[in-house]
């Protein structure tokens, strides 16, 4: 049985390890989409998860798959369809290690998961249902996650979101609003980021995390600070904790999938709702999942970028 079932793309981010005299970029081909980053590390850290999506029957759906299957993660959730092409992006960096993607998606597989091919038994077995809203973007997949979201509440599950806005995914600015303040709705626990809160709302994190525990139902939020760490919350208690230092990142492909992937890691073994979290406890699982995703930015890629145990309680001890 899975702690965790997740729903929504698998990819390859192909980032840029050198350029020509051209100035064309020489790539690498790493595994990811976020939802499949989140998971990579709450497998690390010792919980029992699966996917549920969509790859073509190519070369990169397949080593996709192998990936999965490699870290542990259950792939019977995941269709391999040989009338789609598996979903591509194409990374850009800057000096910072700051990212900015251009999909090959047109469509990609990710967005033809059917609603008939949601495994309803995957999901009922599972604590927790995660999604992001980049399933939302086109059908068949939209109505497919709506169909596990409803599976997911009819069976009880705690249901955690992270946004994961990419803008030029989107039609326009307003549909994809319509679609994330849809999400925060259905959600109990919610990775976002001070980015996001700000597209969505033109607020500091703390308003916006105020907002989604006030207005939208939220249980515990996660506000992502980039560089500068983490503000979470729930109605009982709020910290802010800072990234480590002294860590100087490549790429941050993944580290926002990666930070929710280890918060849930630390949060499940708990055993308790978000609304019983102390304050320490909430700052342990925050001070962690920081630890965790800053390290990740060392390495190119989502799941290949997940970093080892004792790696990250070194320096949370420290």
């Amino acid at each position: 049985m899975p702690d965790v079932v997740a729903l929504g793309e698998m990819l390859i981010d192909f980032a840029p390890q050198s350029v020509d005299e051209a100035g064309y970029p020489t790539l690498a081909a790493n595994p990811g989409g976020a939802p499949a980053n989140f998971l990579a590390a709450l497998n690390k850290y010792g919980c029992k998860t699966a996917m549920i999506g969509k790859v073509g029957d190519d070369m990169f759906g397949r080593l996709l798959v192998s990936t999965l299957e490699r870290a542990g993660i259950d792939a019977r959730g995941v269709v391999v369809d040989p009338a789609v092409f598996t979903t591509m992006a194409f990374v850009s960096l800057d000096a910072s290690g700051n990212r900015d993607f251009s999909f090959a998606r047109k469509p990609g597989a990710d967005t033809c998961l059917l609603p008939e091919e949601v495994d309803e038994t995957l999901i009922a077995s599972a604590r927790v249902f995660h999604f992001g809203t980049l399933s939302l973007t086109d059908e068949p997949a939209a109505s497919a996650t709506r169909r596990a979201l409803s599976i997911a509440r009819e069976r009880g599950l705690l249901v955690s979101l992270d946004p994961n806005l990419h803008r030029p995914l989107w039609p326009d600015e307003a549909a994809a609003k319509a679609a994330i303040e849809w999400s925060l709705r259905q959600a109990d626990i919610v990775k976002i980021s001070d980015e996001e809160i700000e597209f969505l709302w033109a607020v500091s994190p703390e308003e916006g995390a105020r907002k989604l525990l006030a207005e939208y139902g939220v249980s515990l939020v996660y506000v992502t600070l980039g560089p500068k760490g983490c503000h979470a919350a729930t109605r009982a208690h709020q910290v802010t904790v800072g990234a480590p230092s002294g860590i100087r990142p490549i790429d941050t492909t993944g580290a926002g999938d990666i930070f929710g992937g280890s918060a849930m890691s630390r949060f499940l073994p708990l055993n308790k709702r978000p609304s019983e979290l102390t304050a320490g406890e909430l700052e342990d699982i925050v001070r962690f999942a920081c630890t965790a995703a800053s390290l990740s930015t060392q390495k190119h890629g989502g799941i290949s970028s997940v970093p080892d145990l004792e790696e990250v309680l070194r320096i949370v001890r420290r």
